[in-house]
């Protein structure tokens, strides 16, 4: 029976380590939410580790450098894992070839410039145009503010019928703006997959990413059993079906991509409202709160 809480102290004993959303949770891509930063500066303060999951495509200390500009400090949290950093290690891995075509914006270079020396040593992935690549690594649109995925199905379907297939650094669908709602990469995954290519998934809710988690926590000195661990997120079909699929319990902000489905106040989901949603969503998270706090 999923609980609806007041504060993450309600249940912060239950837990030693937190796998924490970003964007909608933390954030929301402009400024910082300063209550959310205080209830993870305490999680920590108590002795517990919080790592930062996001589906971001770009590199982890690519994503960490912009904190200050957001208003997030670093005792806030110990590590970041990012859905970049779990598709960087396939890309390298040639999952989609050696030749490869770079489907994203600008600010998403840091995916290719910024690789570990560990990754570099397995190998080496070269950028070329469409016409002579063996795959695709799609960050996300061109311009996230002004297009949607349907204005990229002719070259969709020029990839598919090479027979290329599609990683997707960033299996989100949408996120919000501050109040703008845009595409990420992994609504033209979707569309691709729909119109009979493949895509392979790094980020949340597959597994590569959980798996970098755990090894993070591990290189911490920290060994925490999954019943010990929580995911935070407003993801209903990444942080919260990724948690439960992994064996993690999870805590489900409905103020973030849901709010507007949960009643008028994003602070407080309304009961009537969030059980039949969930119930139509298949997906009982452990708890749920209106914004993380």
């Amino acid at each position: 029976m999923t609980r609806i809480i007041q504060s993450l102290s309600d249940i912060s004993e239950q837990y030693d380590a937190l796998f924490c959303d970003l964007w909608g949770c933390v954030h929301n891509g402009q400024q910082a939410y300063p209550a959310a930063i205080a209830a993870l500066q305490a999680f920590r303060s108590k002795g517990g580790s919080v790592i930062l999951m996001t589906n971001a495509p770009r590199p982890g200390p690519a994503v960490s450098a912009t904190f200050d500009r957001l208003g997030i400090p670093r005792d806030a949290w110990d590590a970041i894992v990012t859905s970049g950093d779990a598709a960087q290690a396939g890309m390298i891995m040639g999952a989609v070839g050696r030749k490869v075509w770079h489907l994203g914006p600008p600010k998403d270079e840091p995916f290719f410039t910024e690789i570990p020396d560990d990754l570099r040593a397995l190998g080496s992935v070269e950028r070329v145009p469409l016409e002579e690549a063996e795959g695709i690594v799609c960050t996300g649109l061109f311009d996230e503010m002004s297009e949607t995925p349907e204005e990229y199905r002719g070259t969709l379907l020029r990839a598919k019928y090479a027979g290329m297939k599609l990683l997707c650094a960033n299996p989100d669908i949408v996120v919000d703006l501050g109040e703008d709602r845009i595409f990420c990469a992994g609504a033209l995954a979707e569309l691709y997959t729909e119109m009979g290519g493949q895509s392979l998934y790094f980020g949340k809710p597959h597994p590569p990413i959980y798996d970098l988690a755990r090894r993070r926590l591990t290189a911490m000195d920290k060994v925490i059993d999954d019943r010990r661990i929580l995911a935070v997120g407003d993801g209903i079909f990444t942080d919260v079906q990724g948690g439960v699929s992994e064996g993690i319990d999870t805590l489900f902000i409905t103020g973030g991509l849901a709010a507007n489905e949960l009643g008028e106040d994003p602070e407080h989901p309304q009961e009537a409202l969030l059980l039949p949603w969930l119930q139509e969503r298949q997906l009982s998270p452990s708890a749920v709160i209106g914004r993380l706090r």
